[in-house]
């Protein structure tokens, strides 16, 4: 008889508190629902959004490391918001795609800040080709969120 085939002794604290548990098995992840197309839209919208303020961004970064800008802490404090803002839109426009909770209000949020940044910047700043195009965005992604299939979608959730 060799040691494999002897049954083994449960030990003292095997005794006293039980066996290890078995491990359990995770149950299956429901499938996630398809985001309606009007949401799918507002996710496109988002996340060209994003990219434009990213690409800003490194537009900025260039003029003030090329130029000679009145204060380089503020234009580089200028860089940092603009590309905080692009990367929060990116990962909202991501959270909208996968019809999180938590991007909806976020996206809205920017929005509104893009569109008031497009008005000052295409009104009073006297810049309309950058400025009317960021107030279109901002008008149509808020649009496409407000839809009734867009609202119904995230209820749901």
């Amino acid at each position: 008889m060799t040691e494999e085939d002897t049954p083994r002794r449960p030990g003292r604290a095997e005794r006293l508190f039980g066996g290890a548990a078995q491990p359990s098995s995770r149950p299956p992840r429901p499938p996630a629902p398809e985001a309606p197309s009007a949401v799918r839209r507002a996710a496109l919208v988002a996340a060209v959004e994003a990219a434009l303020l990213l690409g800003g961004a490194l537009v900025i970064l260039w003029l003030t490391l090329t130029s000679d800008p009145d204060s380089v802490g503020r234009a580089l404090a200028e860089v940092v918001y603009v590309a905080l803002f692009g990367v929060a839109l990116a990962f909202a426009a991501a959270g909208l795609r996968r019809l999180a909770g938590w991007s909806r209000g976020p996206v809205v949020v920017l929005q509104l800040l893009l569109g008031l940044f497009g008005y000052s910047t295409a009104f009073p700043g006297g810049q309309p080709l950058l400025g009317i195009p960021l107030i279109v965005l901002a008008l149509t992604e808020l649009y496409l969120l407000a839809t009734p299939e867009a609202r119904l979608a995230f209820l749901d959730r």
